[in-house]
């Protein structure tokens, strides 16, 4: 598949087109959500907004954009629909990947830097040894993107002969890349809300998966600086709830200004609404500068040459907690807007009712978990962090 020439190719570009997509995203998204899974040209469309290239190095004639960049454009995209920018969030991940892959066999797997992968990187399979690679099999949840994705990669324990491997201490595991041909979709996503996610269950069964097709994300096979970091496919998720939330507030002051009075009167005036709307904004400000903030810190450290070690610890801390608090807020003001319009919200045609079950789904996801709460704290008393992926540790 060869590039598009035509695709955006720089930050600039890329993010007015996710931008210029949001309306149509937006009208499309009772047909997303019934469909439980993202539409083919809704795919393309995305596709050809750029998103999908974002994490491609400039050496492989992608745009390389950085976090904040790539995070502006996942917003922009879930401004129109939280599915939309969710699957582009996870898609746009294989220029990421492409790190901690040989660069003969990245470029084997990547032949177009508008392909995309889905899975689950939690360890819920088995690979199991043989020569030259292993022999995967298992069941995966949440397979995001997964019905329109050209590569899945999936965690697995490392057993051999079917027994844990090494035998003389914890059991490893790995992520191993399978084309989306190799794997089974298990129609189960009927979910409260991402319902056009597509993120259904997934099967592998006794697929073999070449040595140089695996990686670990201790391990950078192909590049180097900010985008070559063990933690750099959770730097963007902020988007989404990001983009809802501020989606959801712009519609709710569209609503009042158009239920008031030329002059004065109606809605506008009205004192509760003004402070809850306030209220809303002031959170939404302050969790938008916190997660941006810390993105532009790490950046800043680590296109210096630095390493995530060179981040002050609260700096460290602020990464993971940025982002969970940003799913949590967004959820928040989703609810409080849903209350401050009263029955006006109940109703399957408003699109509050749609936000308010996208964003209660988005924050069952492990980064809006307490776990990350426990990590960020442990890490900073300095006690044994449970979830220390999330600050870029991996030993």
């Amino acid at each position: 598949m060869p590039n598009n020439p035509v695709v955006p190719n720089t930050a600039a570009d890329i993010l007015a087109a996710a931008k210029a997509l949001a309306p149509q995203l937006r009208e499309r998204s009772v047909e997303i959500e019934k469909n439980r899974r993202m539409p083919a040209d809704v795919v393309e469309l995305i596709r050809g907004t750029g998103a999908f290239r974002m994490g491609f190095s400039k050496a492989w004639g992608g745009p390389e954009l950085t976090s904040v960049e790539q995070t502006e454009v996942v917003e922009a995209l879930a401004y129109g629909d939280a599915s939309a920018g969710w699957v582009a969030m996870i898609g746009m991940d294989s220029g990421l990947y492409a790190n901690f892959l040989d660069e003969v066999v990245a470029k084997e797997m990547f032949p177009s830097i508008d392909m995309t992968t889905a899975g689950l990187l939690f360890p819920t399979g088995k690979a199991d040894r043989v020569p030259g690679g292993y022999r995967l099999s298992g069941r995966w949840q949440f397979g995001s993107g997964v019905t329109h994705a050209d590569w899945v990669v999936s965690g697995a324990f490392i057993t051999e002969n079917g027994q844990p491997w090494p035998a003389d201490g914890p059991q490893d595991s790995i992520l191993l890349a399978v084309p989306q041909s190799d794997i089974e979709v298990i129609d189960t996503w009927n979910t409260t809300g991402l319902a056009g996610s597509g993120s259904c269950d997934y099967t592998i069964t006794d697929v073999f998966v070449p040595d140089n097709r695996t990686m670990t994300f201790a391990t950078v096979r192909n590049g180097e600086g900010p985008l070559a970091q063990p933690e750099v496919h959770m730097r963007n998720m902020p988007g989404v709830p990001l983009g809802v939330a501020r989606a959801a507030l712009d519609w709710v002051r569209e609503q009042v200004v158009a239920k008031s009075q030329p002059g004065g009167g109606g809605w506008a005036d009205n004192w509760r609404m003004q402070v809850a709307l306030a209220e809303c904004e002031a959170d939404f400000n302050a969790t938008r500068s916190a997660v941006y903030g810390a993105m532009r810190r790490q950046w800043e450290v680590l296109e210096a040459g630095g390493t995530m070690d060179d981040l002050t610890a609260d700096e460290r801390a602020a990464l993971p907690l940025s982002r969970l608090h940003a799913f949590r807020t967004a959820r928040s003001i989703v609810m409080r807007l849903y209350d401050l319009m009263q029955t006006g919200s109940i109703y399957r045609p408003s699109p509050l009712d749609r936000w308010l079950r996208d964003t209660m789904t988005m924050c069952q996801h492990v980064v809006a978990q307490d776990k990350i709460l426990q990590t960020a704290g442990a890490y900073l008393l300095g006690s044994k962090p449970g979830f220390p992926l999330s600050l870029g540790i991996t030993g």
